[in-house]
Order: structure tokens, then sequence, then C-alpha cells
């Protein structure tokens, strides 16, 4: 039993050795994506196998999990989770329209494969990163030339690039199979797991929006697979709607993939009741805590990094210490 709402470890997840089996209610976590992410040595690779094993074993019967991962190694990762003993229900979708594009010029590319000088028509500010108070908050700012292709080639594939502008991210929802013998009711009243919390997860009707349905719910809709961070206006937008992260919202925070503290509560109603136990074994700086803490949930995580768990300590201490 734990002294306090949480319990936090700087150590590698693997094994979750201060874990008992079948003792968790439910799993969200946002592990490396094997993207290598602005070139963090972390996301190097996908997570190994064991972990998605470690942690179907501390889940009771019939738990669910939430795994964010990205666009090119989701179905690697899907592939991981299957084959540990986890369920594929579902993949949520967060959207967003101001993703980060993961491109470059390639007429650029080919005056410089042809040893051409490209034209010089400018220059710009290269902004890494965004804090509250506007420009003079920026961090690692430098200045870039502003270049156009300038061999006859180059100019021909002007602004032609390598990929989309990524508008999404997925979020894997699995579950560990419900026990042998029992059915969904029978497993609720065993273990208080193996249903989706859909009651307090709804989405809100906006003001003045008239109830739809033949049966509408006075709470607004059954939660969808669709997390949107903007109002598309695209005459449906009817979706949970959480403003995306902005890096450095707080002076002390600077881990690479934040996520939305309004998002992470979403999906922690979305898969655990009250006073439950939600885990996260890679937490990083520590938001599905924060949410835990939030929501009246329990929460244990695990973090490798020093700098990250020192980061999760001071947010999950300073959110205890606030009035409530």
């Amino acid at each position: 039993m734990m002294s306090k709402p949480y319990e936090i470890f700087n150590q590698s997840c693997y094994g979750l050795s201060p874990l008992s089996e079948n003792t968790i209610d439910a799993l969200i976590t946002d592990p490396p994506y094997g993207i290598s992410f602005q070139n963090h040595e972390w996301d190097k690779s996908l997570p190994q196998r064991q972990i998605w094993k470690d942690s179907l074993k501390v889940l009771k019967s019939g738990a669910f999990g939430l795994i964010f991962s990205s666009v090119r190694q989701m179905h690697r990762l899907m592939v991981d989770l299957e084959d540990s003993g986890f369920v594929i229900k579902d993949v949520l979708f967060w959207v967003y329209l101001n993703g980060m594009p993961k491109s470059r010029d390639v007429g650029l590319g080919i005056d410089k494969e042809l040893g051409v000088d490209s034209k010089v028509v400018g220059e710009y500010n290269y902004v890494q990163g965004y804090k509250k108070g506007g420009a003079e908050n920026y961090y690692n700012r430098e200045k870039k030339l502003k270049q156009k292709p300038n061999s006859e080639l180059g100019v021909q594939y002007k602004g032609a690039g390598l990929g989309l502008k990524p508008a999404y991210e997925p979020i894997i929802l699995v579950q560990k199979p419900i026990e042998k013998g029992l059915n969904v009711a029978k497993n609720v009243i065993k273990y208080g797991t193996g249903a989706l919390n859909l009651e307090q997860s709804r989405i809100p009707y906006a003001e003045g929006e008239g109830k739809v349905g033949h049966n509408p719910h006075p709470k607004g809709r059954v939660s969808a697979n669709i997390l949107r961070t903007d109002e598309l206006q695209d005459g449906y937008d009817k979706f949970f709607v959480v403003p995306k992260v902005r890096q450095h919202a707080e002076d002390f925070n600077n881990h690479p993939t934040l996520k939305p503290l309004e998002l992470m509560h979403h999906l922690v109603k979305l898969v655990s009741f009250e006073n439950q136990t939600v885990l996260d074994p890679f937490m990083g700086s520590g938001s599905t805590g924060l949410a835990c803490l939030a929501l009246k949930r329990n929460f244990i995580g695990f973090e490798l990094e020093k700098e990250y768990f020192d980061i999760t300590q001071k947010r999950l201490e300073d959110y205890r210490c606030l009035p409530k």
C-alpha cells in the first residue's frame, strides 16, 4: 500500500521489479518512438518487447492500456504488443494542425550535389521551442540564411520535399485478456477492470448546441477515437478538443515530447476509475502522474533519465502542495 498517491522510480522500467503481479489497473505511457526524435539518444529504437511482457504481468485481468506511438513505427509497436499477449482494441488519433514538417528543399540539395551556390534571398530566425511571453522569450534562436535553388535542375525541383506535414499522433488502445471463464461483468466484480470509463470521459455538448441522437445523454457524446487539438471547422467538430502544449510552458520543464495535461486527463479518465492505480513505465516529465493526482487515481512511474525524474518529482510535489 502506497503512503501517498504516487510512487516513482529513477531506474529502468525493464522487469518492473518493485511491482507485484496482477496489481495495476491501467497502463498509460509515451515510450520512445524509435525515430531519433530531434536526434535524442533515448529515441534511437523502439523499447524492447520485454517491457510489454512485464506490463502485462503486473496488470490485472481485463486492464486497458494506452500507448503513444508514431506513424512510421506504429505497426512494429503493435506487433510487439500483440506478441506480448495484449489484445489490440483500437487506435486513437490525436489530431493537430501545427505539426512540425520533417522535410527539406530538394532543389537546394541538387545545387549542392552539382557544386552550384544557391541564391541567398534573405535570412530568418531559427527558433527551437516556445515559451509564453512572446518572441523575446524564445530560446535556441539563431540566424539562418534563406536560400533558393540556382541550378537549372534545382529550380525545376524547387520546393520538392521528402514527406507530408504530420497532423496526428496515434495512441494504441490495448487490453490484457479477461480471465478465462469470466465474462466482462464477472471480471469487473473480481478485479475492477475490463471496461472503459465511457461515462466520465464523455464529450460535453458545445454551448448552445442541441442534444443529438434518439436517446441523448445529458453529459454528452461517448468519447470517439479522434482527439483534436484544434477545431477544424468542418461542420462536424464533435470530438474532444485539447490545446497542444507549448515547449517550456513551465520554466523548469524541458522535456522534448511533453504532452498536454488536458489530453492526459481525458486518457486517464477513459481507462481507469477513481482510486485505481495507473502505471507509466516511460513517465518522462510526469504528465500522466499529474493527471492521475488531479483525478484521484494512484500513480506509479519509472524514468531512467535523472533530469526528467527530477522534473517529475518537482511537478508532483508542487501539485500536492497546492490548496485543494
